[in-house]
């Protein structure tokens, strides 16, 4: 899969998902070199809302904007379930999900350690994409993402980008519960830690959701945000900090 329009090949520095989508679909994630930002947002922060001087991050979503057909669809994310269409859906809608059948149309959502998940058919009619940390993912926004696309869910190739790995992600008892309050698997994805918490493997819940909603063909990079610090950003690991974007759409087929 081509990463973006082939008369501008993406920065060598950004992630091309590896997954067997048909040509038509395009994606790539950033990462946090190459940009304006400077300090704790050094330095391709694309976050409006994080703190960092609002002329770099503009100057950043230029440079971006150079690699794709049109302006992504930046949402206004709330770690919710609400899956707009990028059809008729403002700039700043508050959502966490997005889907398009349309070319042209770039769906995009910002991380610092949650999930990102790109989705697409096998016929490369439909994509979609999710802002999956951990409230998103118990709550359902994969399954909400999957069935805004309206295909059968065995049709659906889905690609989980960078997130915070499983040896970094520590939480509370209380995570650990909302999960399992769903399906008893989920206890696969915790490892307990002294004090009653836990380590969680966010990249093995997205799995998990997906397969109870259908989707088997499910593809995944090996990077963790938290560990990787010149690499990404990092949340959890460094409070004030910037967002990558991760970025899927159709081209005409």
């Amino acid at each position: 899969m081509s990463a973006a329009p082939s008369s501008t090949p993406i920065p060598s520095h950004w992630i091309a998902p590896e997954w067997p989508a048909p040509a038509q679909v395009r994606g790539v994630i950033t990462t946090r070199a190459g940009g304006a930002s400077r300090g704790a947002f050094e330095s391709f922060n694309l976050g409006a809302n994080v703190g960092d001087d609002a002329l770099a991050v503009a100057q950043n979503r230029r440079e971006l904007r150079r690699y794709l057909p049109a302006e992504p669809l930046w949402m206004r994310q709330v770690h919710g379930v609400r899956v707009i269409d990028a059809e008729s859906a403002a700039a700043e809608t508050e959502a966490d999900g997005a889907v398009t059948r349309t070319a042209g149309r770039v769906l995009a959502v910002l991380t610092a350690d949650c999930l990102p998940v790109l989705l697409c058919d096998e016929a490369g009619t439909v994509a979609g994409i999710a802002h999956a940390g951990w409230r998103g993912l118990a709550a359902g926004v994969i399954e909400a993402v999957v069935a805004a696309m309206r295909v059968p869910p065995e049709r659906v190739l889905a690609y989980i980008g960078p997130g915070i790995g499983a040896a970094a992600y520590e939480v509370g008892p209380e995570v650990r519960e909302a999960f399992l309050a769903q399906g008893a698997e989920a206890a696969q994805a915790f490892t307990a830690r002294e004090g009653g918490r836990f380590f969680a493997d966010l990249a093995l819940l997205a799995r998990q959701r997906l397969r109870c909603v259908g989707v088997a063909r499910v593809h995944a990079g090996a990077h963790c945000t938290y560990a990787e610090e010149k690499k990404f950003f990092s949340f959890r690991r460094d409070g004030a900090t910037g967002r990558m974007a991760s970025l899927i759409w159709l081209e005409e087929g």
